[in-house]
C-alpha cells in the first residue's frame, strides 16, 4: 500500500513510519532500536526517501539527528496519513467482526416488553456501533423483504409462510388480550377462549393482526357467540386507545404489553392446559454476509442453540 505513486515519487506507508519514529528519538541508533532493524538499514531508507522526495527530511551531526523546516512539514503529513490509515483500518476490522455497520430487523411484533426488547437491550449494549432499523410487517411481507435483502432477519412467530431459507427456533410469547378497564372479563385474573366468543374485536390488517385474527377463528370455530371483527389500519398506541375509549377488545402478544394505557388492562387468554402461546423463530438468508447479521446470530444462538448447525451423529 503507497502513500504516493507519480512523477517517479515511490513513498510507502512504512517509509511514513519510518521517518515518524525517527524523528521521535535523537539518533539513527535510537530510532533503529525502535523499529526493530539495523541502523545501517534506516540510514538507507531514509535517504532513498530523500532522494525521491528532492529533500532534505533530517541534518544529521555528530549529536544526532534532527527535522529540517521540510522535514517538519513531511512529518507532520506522514502523522496524519498514517492516523487516517489506522482509523480505516480499525473501522474495517470492527466492520468485519460485525461490531459496526447496520442491521436491518424485520419485527412481526411490537418489541415493546418480553424477550425481543430483551434481545435488542443486549445486542445495542454488546454493539454499540451497529446501527438497528427495524420494519414492521405481516408474514409474506416480511419474507418478501428478506427474499429482496430489504431486511438481513426477520423475528416473527412459527406459523410463518414456507420458507426456504435458515430458521432458528426462539421463545414464546403468551397471547393477550387488552380489555376497557371496567369490562366484566377484565376482572376475572384468567380469560377463556370461550369467553371471548361475544366480543367485538379492534385486528390490526397489519403485523400479527391476521395471524391472530385466524387464532382466534380456529379457537372460537366451535363456540357459541356472536364475535365481531373491525379492521384497522392503525399502530399499536391507537388501537390501545380505541380500547380504553370502550370500542372493543384486542388480542396482541406478550411482548407487546411493555406500554401501559390508562383505561387498558391485559389478561392472559388460556387453553384447557395452560395460557396460549406462539412461538417465535429468527429467519434469514444464509447467503446474506452483513458481518452485523453475524453478530446478531451468535448473540441469539448463545440463548437459543442452533442444532441443525451440528454436525449428524454418526
Amino acid at each position: 500500500m503507497q502513500a504516493d505513486d507519480v512523477n517517479g515519487v515511490d513513498i510507502e506507508l512504512r517509509d511514513l513510519r519510518l521517518a515518524l519514529v525517527t524523528s521521535q528519538h535523537r539518533s539513527l541508533r535510537q530510532a533503529a532500536e525502535a523499529l526493530n532493524i539495523r541502523q545501517s538499514t534506516l540510514s538507507r531508507r531514509l535517504h532513498e526517501i530523500e532522494r525521491q522526495l528532492g529533500v532534505v527530511l533530517f541534518e544529521r551531526t555528530n549529536g544526532g539527528t534532527r527535522l529540517t523546516t521540510v522535514g517538519l512539514e513531511f512529518v507532520a503529513s506522514a502523522k496524519r496519513i498514517l492516523d487516517d490509515v489506522d482509523t480505516e483500518l480499525r473501522r474495517l476490522r470492527s466492520r468485519s467482526r460485525g461490531e459496526l455497520g447496520l442491521l436491518t430487523i424485520g419485527v412481526h411484533a411490537s418489541p415493546s416488553a418480553g424477550n425481543m426488547h430483551t434481545t435488542l437491550v443486549e445486542y445495542h449494549r454488546r454493539f454499540p456501533d451497529v446501527d438497528v432499523r427495524t420494519v414492521d410487517g405481516s408474514h409474506e411481507r416480511l419474507l418478501c423483504h428478506l427474499a429482496g435483502n430489504a431486511v438481513d432477519v426477520a423475528i416473527m412467530t412459527g406459523q410463518a409462510t414456507a420458507w426456504d431459507g435458515r430458521v432458528l427456533p426462539l421463545w414464546s410469547e403468551r397471547v393477550i388480550v387488552a380489555f376497557p378497564e371496567h369490562h366484566a372479563l377484565g376482572q376475572n385474573s384468567r380469560i377463556r377462549w370461550a369467553d371471548l366468543a361475544n366480543e367485538k374485536f379492534l385486528v390490526p390488517q397489519q403485523g400479527p393482526g391476521p395471524e391472530l385474527e385466524g387464532l382466534l377463528a380456529a379457537k372460537l370455530r366451535h363456540a357459541v357467540g356472536s364475535q365481531h371483527i373491525v379492521h384497522q389500519d392503525a399502530s399499536l398506541d391507537r388501537l390501545l386507545s380505541l380500547v380504553s375509549a370502550n370500542y372493543g377488545t384486542l388480542l396482541m402478544f406478550e411482548g407487546a404489553t411493555g406500554g401501559r394505557y390508562e383505561g387498558v388492562v391485559y389478561r392472559e387468554v388460556w387453553d384447557d392446559d395452560g395460557p396460549t402461546q406462539v412461538k417465535f423463530m429468527a429467519c434469514w438468508r444464509d447467503a446474506n454476509s452483513n458481518p452485523a447479521l453475524g453478530s446478531f446470530l451468535a448473540m441469539l444462538r448463545e440463548h437459543y442453540p442452533d442444532f441443525s448447525l451440528e454436525p449428524p451423529v454418526t
